[in-house]
Formats: structure tokens, sequence, C-alpha cells
């Protein structure tokens, strides 16, 4: 094809559409042709779906500002029908490009790549993945613990020394206010005496 002089670019766009026609008929040989016709109409549906919201939040949009073109001395009514026009028939030439692109790009599988791709998925299921023995944690597996009671350590620590129990502290005579009078003799406030300190 590139040693070709005489070849136009209508003849190279014809030469693609013939050579992708041919691949297409191929595929609907393998497949068959009631089966291709379904999924034609399963991916046509499903971009025309897909679109289509797009479209309505489109038109949306385009609703909520059209009213501005009224400043520029047109006609709001008519600019929206205008280019709602213009912004569905791009929608249409969307889904089709979309549509022809998915079908020339997918691939029909037949039996035997079922099989082989079912016996990949069974073979991965059946893989076990073991990490090798720490030697910090022992030959088996540690027993679950026990609970522990009241004063007792947990099993396989060992006897670990218990903290002091805290105590209380009881006070000897009754709590100073802290807007009494400083028991040190000063006449300021506790609080703002030997009370800041603590």
């Amino acid at each position: 094809m590139q040693d070709d002089s005489k070849l136009s670019e209508s003849g190279v766009r014809d030469r693609i559409a013939e050579s992708v026609q041919k691949a297409y008929a191929e595929k609907e040989q393998v497949i068959g042709e009631e089966t291709m016709r379904l999924l034609e109409k399963s991916v046509m549906l499903k971009q025309l779906d897909v679109h289509w919201k797009e479209h309505l939040g489109a038109m949306d949009y385009l609703r909520q500002g059209i009213h501005l073109r009224g400043y520029a001395q047109k006609n709001p009514k008519q600019e929206y029908k205008r280019e709602a026009f213009e912004m569905f028939g791009a929608m249409l030439d969307q889904v089709k490009h979309d549509t022809i692109s998915i079908l020339s790009r997918v691939r029909i599988q037949n039996e035997q790549d079922i099989q082989r791709m079912e016996a990949q998925r069974r073979a991965a299921q059946q893989m076990e993945f073991r990490h090798a023995e720490a030697s910090a944690l022992g030959a088996g597996p540690a027993p679950a613990p026990a609970p522990a009671g009241p004063g007792k350590a947990p099993p396989g620590l060992g006897a670990a020394p218990q903290p002091a129990p805290v105590e209380t502290f009881v006070r000897d005579g009754r709590k100073i206010g802290r807007n009494e009078p400083c028991p040190c003799g000063s006449g300021r406030k506790y609080k703002q005496c030997h009370g800041k300190l603590s």
C-alpha cells in the first residue's frame, strides 16, 4: 500500500472499509449471525442509555443559561431549539461511533478459550499460600490464653511484677475554699496566695 503512488485518499478509505468489513464478517461466521445480532443490539442499547443520560444532563444545563441569549438580541426559545437539535445529532453520531468501535474491538471467545480460563481460575483457587515459620514464634501455634483473674499473670508470660496498688489520698483537716483567706496569714484569698501553686 505504501508503494502504490496512484492511491488517493478515497482509495485508502475504501481499502480500510473493505478490510474492516471482511474482519467483521469473519467474526460473524465464528459466533453465528443470530448471536452477532444480539450482541450488536445489546452494545447499542448500552451506549444509547449512557449517552442519553449525558444528553439529558446537558439539556438541563443549556436550559438554565439560555435566557442570557436575550442580551444578544436573540430569541432564547429559538436558540434553545437550534442548539438542542445540534446536541441531539452529536449524541447520535457519538452513539454510532462508540458502538462500532466496541463491536470492531470485541474479542469473541470460543468454547476452548472458556474452558482454559475456567481451568486457570480453578487452579488459582486451589493454590495455598504459606509463610515460613518464624523462629521467635516457636514450633507450633500458641494455645489460646485463658482469661487471667485479678492478681494472676496471663499464661505464657511468666511471673510479671505487679504494680503496687494506688492508695487514695486522705486529707487531715477540712478543705480550704478558694475565696477564703489563706491560712498563712497574708490576708489574701487562698486562690491568689498558696492556692495559685496547686
